[in-house]
């Protein structure tokens, strides 16, 4: 990459980070705007500004852990680590989330025994993103399975769903940072679960895709060989 493209990258993702935070930013200051007014019902806004605050904490921590993966700062593969018991434990704390967004979980493990190249912290990274991207956005009503398994010689985790779905054309798109499709533009969130999930797999040497199609669920498929 040249320093003009280099530049031109940084230029962008500065832009974005800084459209991402205008907007709780502003739903921050309008809450604490109403708050001044007689009669506000203070309790209920000041909960609502510990949401806004929240969801930017989480972009920032996204951000800054992103920078620490592409400097080389954390070593994503750096031995081995038994999926099952992180799999399990990931979707055991998603169940309520899950529940009150109206998406059934499901894990499905081929083998017990099977260990993944990545560290323990990494590898649940990767669990905790696919998770949170299937509850905030495959709708009520939808089946969302996680599932571990041998498959042409290596090892493939996948998070697969019936649920919402995303244009097709827009699915090789959900790994770039910040992109958002249809139904994403209208939810909270960070817009870079995925863009992680990415650069942790292929960090370790994996390779990861997107499938789907408008109200035929999604797939997302991590191999590592």
């Amino acid at each position: 990459m040249s320093r003009d493209q280099y530049e031109e990258l940084r230029a962008a993702f500065t832009a974005s980070v800084s459209h991402e935070l205008r907007t709780p930013l502003a739903r921050l200051l309008t809450l604490l705007e109403t708050a001044e007014l007689p009669g506000a019902d203070v309790s209920a806004l000041l909960r609502h500004a510990r949401t806004e605050v929240e969801e930017m904490t989480e972009l920032v921590d996204d951000i800054l852990f992103l920078s620490e993966l592409e400097q080389g700062r954390e070593v994503v593969a750096l031995g081995e680590t038994e999926a099952a018991p992180v799999l399990r434990a990931a979707v055991d704390e998603c169940l309520e989330r899950a529940e009150r967004a109206g998406v059934r979980l499901e894990l499905r493990i081929e083998d017990e025994t099977l260990h993944l190249p990545l560290r323990r912290r990494m590898l649940r990274t990767i669990v905790e993103n696919l998770l949170e991207n299937t509850i905030r956005y495959a709708g009520e009503g939808a089946t969302s399975t996680l599932s571990l398994r041998r498959e042409d010689g290596a090892l493939v985790l996948e998070a697969s769903d019936d649920g919402a779905g995303v244009p097709e054309e827009d699915a090789p798109r959900l790994f770039e940072r910040f992109f958002r499709s249809d139904r994403a533009r209208t939810t909270r969130g960070s817009g870079l679960g995925l863009a992680i999930v990415k650069h942790v797999v292929e960090t370790a040497g994996g390779h990861v895709e997107a499938r789907g199609a408008k109200n035929r669920g999604l797939d997302v498929r991590c191999s590592f060989p």
